[in-house]
């Protein structure tokens, strides 16, 4: 059984309110812009997403993104998880990442996480992406209780939590 209803449709394109920068589902094709994005904030992606995800590696390659993106793409297609990522009106940077997930822990129908490249941290467009993925959730998907991991509880709280059967 899936976890998103038969006919379910996600979104292709969500402009973020008061900036250039929209989401959209992210590709394999994105790696020449998603690699230098995610090394280039490795430090403080690791302290937030490696205890529970391991990632992403200090020793991670140009293919081994290029490999993790086409399966996110596959992920996509096929609405086992999905990985937006947040970028310039002309698709030339990626600015950082938004994951809807069916529930690994008890007590969600989703779980929901994100980040932004080190130079976007307490900036108005990383404020503008805390504000909308809440309410982007609640208009345009299907979950009714939606878990955003590091925000409602931290990761550690999350890796506590017992496991989905």
């Amino acid at each position: 059984m899936s976890w998103l209803p038969d006919g379910f449709v996600h979104p292709v394109h969500v402009p973020v309110p008061t900036t250039a920068l929209h989401l959209r589902p992210i590709r394999e094709a994105d790696t020449p812009i998603d690699y230098p994005a995610v090394m280039g904030s490795r430090e403080r992606l690791w302290e937030i997403f490696g205890p529970a995800w391991g990632w992403p590696a200090e020793t991670m390659t140009y293919d081994e993104d290029r490999v993790d993106l086409l399966r996110h793409e596959k992920e996509i297609a096929a609405h086992q998880s999905f990985n937006y990522a947040l970028l310039d009106e002309g698709e030339t940077t990626l600015l950082g990442c938004v994951y809807i997930d069916p529930p690994e822990r008890i007590g969600a129908d989703a779980e929901i996480s994100w980040w932004v490249v080190d130079d976007l941290v307490g900036s108005a467009q990383e404020q503008a992406l805390d504000a909308l993925v809440p309410k982007w959730i609640a208009a345009d998907w299907p979950m009714r209780q939606p878990r955003y991991v590091g925000r409602d509880l931290s990761w550690q709280e999350w890796l506590a939590l017992p496991p989905v059967d």
